[in-house]
């Protein structure tokens, strides 16, 4: 812990807490944390401030899998909520005064009951599955003739050909 500016107690985290050099007015506190001291037991704030985490998103080609991290740093395992759809993703976690909030749509679709997902140092990692597009195709049968549907006649039109006629068969 150091102090800064305003004699407040602050800790170091991750570039991506830009927030906390907007609060202190920029005064040379820039990606720090203000912690308020709380006795032990006490809850969260009620209010919290929406901050988008830092997110890398890519396509594993060799497990043909999604994998999309979050960096959200001091947001306890058991307040984080991650829900995944075909084809989004959606996550909140709360963390101290501030609440990490990400939605994301997929161009491809994915498994979301095969997504696995391990929150280690302040970075959720989530893998998952994509899914074949041709998985929940329908088998169309295919009718042999018979219909009595006959192709038109091609017509050849031109300037010097006079009137629309019919082309003689090949």
């Amino acid at each position: 812990m150091h102090t800064c500016g305003a004699g407040k107690q602050l800790v170091n985290f991750r570039k991506h807490d830009r927030i906390a050099e907007m609060a202190h007015g920029g005064r040379g506190c820039e990606f720090i944390w203000e912690i308020p001291i709380q006795k032990e037991g006490a809850t969260m704030p009620e209010y919290r401030i929406k901050v988008a985490p830092n997110t890398v998103v890519y396509a594993d080609g060799e497990n043909n899998k999604l994998v999309v991290e979050f960096a959200i740093p001091g947001a306890p395992t058991d307040t984080i909520d991650v829900k995944i759809l075909v084809d989004s993703i959606h996550l909140t976690a709360p963390a101290r005064d501030i609440e990490y909030v990400s939605a994301l749509t997929l161009v491809w679709p994915v498994k979301p009951d095969k997504a696995e997902a391990n929150y280690e140092y302040g970075l959720l990692r989530i893998e998952v599955p994509f899914k074949d597009p041709m998985e929940d195709a329908v088998k169309v049968a295919v009718k042999a003739g018979g219909v009595g549907i006959k192709p038109k006649a091609l017509l050849q039109k031109g300037p010097e050909k006079g009137p629309i006629k019919e082309l003689p068969p090949q």
